[in-house]
């Protein structure tokens, strides 16, 4: 599938060979997933629901080659009886890229493993953090923590049925459970299991009295619990994650555990990749800046300075207007491509105005690569009238 579709002959390219990874480019007995690299969690973005979809995905890839990448949350459910094209499609280029399972039933679960890898994820993960009612009412998410037997089942059956790793992403306790023991047992029984890499939410999960909103800030994060679990634990891979917002405090706590993971603040602030690379990959100049042939700059914002030479954000907006001409002439809405896209300029001059114009216009039934252009211009209109 050629993603190949250049709006003018200045206009870069998205390379020939990102194609789009669906069920029928799959081979069955050869999945074409990609080995995950020794530290490739150094830095990961979390998944969120309704946030880390393959449009945003895709958006992010282009500033940061090397950030370990998430899907949304996918129940056993949605890929066994649903659209599994819908779900499960995702263009090469968004590599390396996990896919995260929401369920319970050890078959279910081994059988979506299984569908997932043939599509091409490198690695599945299992959802034991998500505190939300509609979750615990699918008997998955946080309360299976509760049950350490049946997530070590689930896990089990997924690595019989999988070459990939198949991991966990939990949280340091459920309800009142006060106690370390509680997770460190749970981490033992699902180690026994197979599973040897934990992505450790580093705050309690409230089953009731709290909606997911609200467990996000409260109660406390308890960071020396998750290193504990690192110390007692040294031969697993402990990816700490909540309430982290700067690169800074990310290698902080790499001093501590092999992985971090981000959320929210990327969703808010996406240029603050630019910085990952360099600083936790020691990345050279990418293959995709090269293509381009685009200009470089220093990062300009406080997290990133003096950390990585990297694309612009106009150049980031350039691939994804080719980006965005492909995928609309499969169907696509311009508004769910674009959406990842809003906080592009965060602190930039006119950075208000590339967020309103397509806040304003990108959702109507016409809406084309036009908008993502004419977003462009409130940027930097004399430099884009230049190029016409």
């Amino acid at each position: 599938m050629n993603q190949a579709h250049t709006l003018s002959s200045s206009r870069p390219q998205v390379p020939d060979n990102k194609a789009s990874v669906n069920k029928a480019s799959t081979n069955i007995d050869s999945p074409p997933h990609q080995n995950i690299k020794p530290g490739a969690r150094r830095f990961c973005v979390a998944p969120m629901l309704d946030r880390t979809d393959r449009f945003c995905r895709y958006f992010f890839r282009q500033i940061s080659r090397e950030a370990f990448l998430y899907t949304e949350m996918i129940t056993t459910g949605a890929i066994l009886h649903g659209d599994q094209d819908r779900h499960l499609s995702f263009d090469e280029a968004e590599h390396p890229v996990a896919v995260q399972l929401g369920g319970s039933n050890p078959e279910d679960l081994a059988r979506s493993a299984r569908i997932a890898e043939n599509y091409g994820y490198a690695e599945v993960n299992l959802n034991c953090g998500c505190p939300s009612d509609r979750v615990q009412a699918g008997r998955f998410g946080a309360c299976m923590m509760k049950e350490p037997d049946l997530v070590a089942d689930g896990v089990k059956a997924m690595r019989d049925a999988v070459s990939v790793p198949v991991t966990v992403k939990c949280r340091i306790g459920v309800d009142d459970s006060e106690h370390y023991d509680f997770v460190r047992d749970f981490i033992g029984t699902v180690t026994d299991a197979g599973c040897d890499t934990f992505i450790i939410h580093a705050r309690k999960a409230w089953l009731k009295g709290l909606s997911p909103k609200q467990n996000r800030e409260v109660p406390p994060l308890d960071y020396p619990l998750v290193y504990r679990l690192k110390q007692d634990f040294p031969e697993l891979e402990i990816i700490i994650n909540g309430g982290i917002t700067t690169l800074a405090q990310a290698s902080e706590h790499l001093q501590h555990v092999d992985g971090v993971m981000l959320g929210r603040e990327v969703c808010q602030n996406p240029w603050m990749l630019a910085g990952v690379d360099k600083q936790f990959y020691s990345a050279q100049q990418t293959d995709l800046q090269t293509n381009l042939n685009a200009n470089y700059d220093i990062q300009d914002t406080p997290d990133t300075q003096n950390t990585q030479v990297a694309l612009t954000r106009d150049a980031v907006v350039e691939v994804m207007l080719s980006y965005a001409e492909a995928e609309l002439s499969r169907g696509a809405r311009l508004q769910h491509i674009i959406r990842p896209m809003l906080n592009l300029y965060q602190g930039q001059p006119n950075g208000r105005r590339f967020r309103r114009y397509l806040s304003e216009n990108a959702h109507k039934a016409d809406a084309g690569v036009g908008v993502l252009a004419a977003a462009l211009e409130t940027i930097q209109p004399a430099a884009i009238s230049a190029e016409a």
